[in-house]
């Protein structure tokens, strides 16, 4: 297990140190395009792509319906008294309290799904 703890703290610094050279040859390219006159070119002046209606629309109703869920399988986890992997009489591990956990925060965001869609149809 230490072993990937190490791999993923070299990973996390390697990705730092490329995002911040990244971002630095980006700023000196567009300063030098700048300074040759070619504004068109660099970018600097363009408007952001709009971002899609459904991340606009509710997050706050989103994120609460992600949370709810995501406490509703922890309480159902604890109500089935598994609240560690379960060791099976065979030795083996299961992660059934992982499935629950993840099938909630599915079923949040399937509710927040149906729930946008349903308020797109009626607006149209």
């Amino acid at each position: 297990m230490e072993t990937l703890g190490t791999i993923v703290i070299v990973g996390t610094i390697f990705y730092g140190v490329y995002s911040l050279i990244k971002v630095f040859t980006d700023y000196l390219l567009k300063r030098k395009i700048v300074k040759a006159g070619h504004i068109e070119k660099a970018g600097i002046l363009d408007t952001p792509a709009a971002s899609s209606s459904e991340s606009k629309s509710y997050p706050s109703l989103k994120w609460g319906l992600v949370a709810l869920m995501a406490g509703l399988g922890l309480i159902l986890i604890e109500i089935l008294d598994r609240t560690s992997a379960i060791t099976w009489q065979d030795g083996s591990d299961s992660f059934l309290p992982f499935g629950i956990e993840l099938v909630a925060i599915s079923l949040g965001f399937l509710i927040y799904f149906f729930i946008v869609n349903a308020k797109n149809m009626k607006s149209r």
